[in-house]
């Protein structure tokens, strides 16, 4: 791995567990193993930069998840079935599902920083229309597909946050309990 996508890896992991103000600068160039002029040299505009490239990362690879997981099923139910499932799962095996909420980050930046707005604003937006363009497909109008897509996006980055907050999957799996009253056309 080179050293920028390095940096980014293990930034994202720092913002995730301790949010922007609480991982510092320094603990990131000792984490990353670089010096200062390293994450001058990738980032010019220093930590706010590198960590909209975190936020971009994550963007990538939640919303690839998240595709191929809709792709492997037929209908919008099947498919956030199936994505509840493996948050369950990521939280039960792993004790937290950091990788895919980054909603301190964005309660923390948003009124702060445009540019941070803005990039969480795209992953939101990536993760509705995917769930928005397979409503379509279940028959749902384009307008009642964006409202309902809005809902579940909402629904799950709330769970999430309830599931951490509990240390349980409870939340995640009422969302999943009641997807059959949302997802009718």
């Amino acid at each position: 791995m080179d050293t920028k996508s390095l940096m980014v890896d293990i930034a994202t992991k720092l913002f995730q567990q301790k949010g922007y103000k609480g991982a510092g600068l320094n603990e990131i160039l000792k984490a990353c193993n670089i010096t200062k002029g390293a994450l001058y040299h990738h980032f010019p505009n220093g930590k706010e930069e590198l960590l909209i490239a975190c936020l971009q990362s994550l963007n990538e690879a939640i919303t690839t998840d998240i595709e191929s997981i809709f792709r492997q099923h037929s209908s919008t139910l099947e498919a956030m079935h199936a994505t509840i499932e493996k948050l369950i799962m990521i939280l039960e095996t792993e004790g937290t599902i950091a990788g895919y909420t980054f909603s301190s980050i964005v309660s923390e930046m948003a009124s702060l920083s445009e540019p941070v707005r803005n990039a969480c604003g795209a992953l939101y937006e990536k993760i509705q229309d995917i769930y928005r363009n397979k409503l379509i497909e279940d028959g749902f109008s384009i307008e009642s597909a964006a409202s309902v897509s809005l809902f579940m996006t909402a629904s799950i980055e709330g769970a999430m946050l309830l599931c951490l907050t509990q240390k349980s999957a409870d939340p995640l799996k009422t969302i999943s309990k009641l997807l059959p009253n949302v997802l009718m056309p």
